[in-house]
């Protein structure tokens, strides 16, 4: 019979442990890493769209003040803001849309701050005063004058523009200037009740304002502010100084 010997056992391999650790660790970043980079992927991508799209409303109004509604070309406004022109359709249906968006961004949230209800306990002179120093900074002296002015312009000639404009920002406006009114009667500021009925005249010099700046500006300078100031004085008396 033949001798079975004792089974030759086979070398034990040594495991590094730290080595194992690492090599799990090496994997479980590979595993991890492509999530990590996904998640990032579509907020890069969101941040991106929201850049082009503020590029093509800039671009947008740069180009409708320069030549009006009526000639302003997508083709034009594309090339401003560095896009290619198919890239505005992804944003605007046409360039009514991208006027309109102009509108909503840069007035809308502006107009409505203004015309927000009156603070109790705070003079509606103060209100009209500081109604007065906002539109004069944030409007008559920037861009959106220019919106104004094209709007004055062009809005015959494109009903619908107009009637979004007064819809999104005058009808805003007026409505806010209506509370101001009534809380300056019925704290006694304002003595004449019917100018609750005549709001816009409250608000006329700015109108003139920004309309005198575009076309008389260069030739006759207006200090908007301070002839806004003289027509409060008008509303609600000379102020008086102690």
């Amino acid at each position: 019979m033949n001798k079975v010997g004792p089974k030759k056992r086979r070398p034990v391999r040594s495991v590094d442990i730290r080595s194992g650790d690492t090599a799990a660790t090496a994997k479980s970043a590979r595993a991890t890493a492509p999530r990590t980079e996904a998640s990032r992927s579509p907020s890069n991508r969101a941040a991106k769209a929201a850049e082009r799209r503020a590029a093509i409303i800039a671009a947008g109004l740069d180009e409708f003040v320069a030549r009006g509604f009526a000639a302003t070309r997508l083709d034009d406004v594309a090339r401003r803001a560095g896009v290619a022109k198919g890239t505005i359709y992804l944003y605007f249906t046409d360039k009514e849309a991208l006027f309109q968006e102009l509108v909503r961004s840069a007035l809308v949230p502006l107009i409505a701050r203004m015309a927000a209800p009156p603070v109790a306990g705070v003079s509606a002179r103060a209100m009209v005063e500081s109604f007065a120093e906002t539109f004069v900074r944030d409007i008559a002296e920037t861009k959106r004058g220019d919106i104004l002015r094209l709007i004055i312009a062009e809005g015959a000639r494109f009903p619908s523009l107009s009637e979004f404009y007064y819809r999104e920002v005058v009808s805003r406006g007026i409505a806010g200037m209506q509370q101001l009114i009534d809380y300056g009667i019925a704290r006694g500021e304002i003595r004449n009740p019917a100018l609750r009925d005549f709001p816009q005249l409250v608000v006329a010099p700015a109108m003139l304002a920004v309309i005198w700046q575009g076309l008389f500006g260069k030739h006759a300078p207006l200090d908007p502010l301070a002839m806004l100031r003289v027509h409060i004085d008008l509303i609600f008396g000379e102020r008086r100084t102690t």
